[in-house]
Order: structure tokens, then sequence, then C-alpha cells
């Protein structure tokens, strides 16, 4: 597919102004340039075309605000100042895969002020001698080349990612306070429930007592009445010996 073609497609119903990142990888420049694009892609931030078939930037348009090229696996022998001069702010670039021979070729991206991270594993410059001290020392700005820093420190992930992690740390930490304040006031319910079941613990065990009061008043009182009733029989038994005593003694004072 055509550069130009595949560039409308990518537009998916936004216009120019509305894209911030475009990727165009693996089509096709009629020849050798920057197809499709123009200066209305103000708001451009990431840009890819990688294996498009460029060998030169010349036609690249003007993207202020542009911060990532991708165009590795091209055919580039040069022209690298016309970066500096469309896309002034960028910070990351790629070019690996290229046919950049020389130092003097990237001399020019000594311009790109911004820029903190290069590419250009597999392209020829890399065989130079001291290729990587060179490069360091020609472009100072430059923090990692190829994915290393001049202290071979492997490149971190990207700025957004850290960002990312830094806004999950903080989401983290806001959790951890949630539950620091959360705490007491858990602990104090259980205190809370604690206490109420203290309470009717008291309430149940004095009922209870007082159950057992009652119920020992009954039983004694039940126990007086039967004393008396007790007594009751023994002075009645007596009664009716003692009548039949007197009237034993009457019907032997009748037979005299």
């Amino acid at each position: 597919m055509e550069m130009e073609k595949r560039i409308s497609l990518e537009l998916r119903n936004k216009t120019p102004a509305e894209v911030a990142e475009l990727v165009v990888d693996n089509c096709r420049s009629s020849d050798g340039e920057v197809e499709g694009l123009s200066d209305d892609y103000k708001e451009l931030e990431f840009l890819s075309m990688v294996n498009v078939g460029l060998t030169s930037l010349a036609k690249l348009p003007s993207l202020p605000k542009l911060l990532k090229l991708e165009i590795s696996d091209n055919m580039i022998v040069g022209g690298l100042d016309q970066l500096s001069e469309k896309c002034p702010n960028l910070t990351y670039l790629n070019l690996s895969g290229n046919k950049i021979k020389e130092l003097s070729t990237v001399k020019p991206l000594q311009n790109l002020k911004n820029l903190k991270s290069l590419d250009l594993y597999s392209c020829e410059i890399t065989t130079l001698e001291d290729y990587r001290e060179s490069v360091f020392e020609l472009l100072p700005q430059v923090t990692f080349l190829d994915g290393y820093d001049h202290e071979d420190n492997e490149v971190p992930d990207s700025e957004a990612d850290d960002d990312d992690n830094e806004g999950l740390d903080s989401e983290a930490d806001d959790d951890d306070d949630d539950d620091h304040t959360a705490g007491p006031t858990r602990d104090g319910e259980d205190d809370e429930d604690e206490d109420d079941e203290g309470s009717e613990g008291e309430e149940v065990g004095l009922s209870y007592l007082m159950k057992d009061g009652i119920q020992d008043e009954e039983d004694d009182d039940d126990y007086v009445e039967e004393e008396e009733e007790e007594d009751g029989v023994g002075v009645q038994g007596e009664k009716r010996k003692r009548d039949t005593e007197d009237e034993g003694d009457d019907s032997d004072g009748d037979a005299d």
C-alpha cells in the first residue's frame, strides 16, 4: 500500500490537526520521500515510518510537537539536518538499519538540544573504532545510545510508564492512608460491640440471679407451708386422741 493512502486510512475520521500518534510501518514510498504528511499535523507527537523505503527526509513537514520518530529499516544515507529544522523538539530518534556510515552524517543532530535517546543499531557506523565513545562525545545531550547509557546501563521504560507507576504508587499510598484512617474506627466499633455484649451479659446474669432468688423464696415458702400443714395434722391427731380418751372415761363412769 502506498504511504499516502495508508496515512489517509490511519486518520480514522479525524482531521490531521487531531492526530497525536501516527504509525504507517511497512507501506511504500513511491519515490523514497515522505508522502501524505503536511504541516496540518501540528499536534503530532509520535511518528513511525519503519520499512517504507525512505531514502531522504527532505519532504518531511514541520512537526513542532513531534517527540519520538521511528524511521528504522529504511535507506537513509544523510540529510539529517532536516530533523533539527522540522522537528526541533525530538527526544527519541531511531535510525537503526539505515545506510549511515560516518560520524559526520550524525553531526547535524547536535542541533536537537532535547535529544536523549538515539538508536543507530545495524548501521555501518557502529563498526567504527570507539564508536560509542565518539558518538557520546559528538552528541553530549544524548543519554542513551542503542539502548544503553555511557556506563552500559540499559535504558529504562518510557517516561510514560514511569509516570503511570508513580500514579499507581500514589493510589497505593492513598489506599494505605485510608486503611490507617479506617482502622481505629473499626477497632472502636469492635470495642463498642464488646461493651454491648458485656452489658448484655451482665443483664442476663442479674436476671438469672434474681430469678434464682425468687425461686429460692418460693421454695422456702413452700417448705414453711408444708411444715404448718404437718403441724396442723399433728394437732388434729392429738385432739382426736384426747376426744377418744374422754369418751372412754365417760363410758367407765356410766358403767359404775
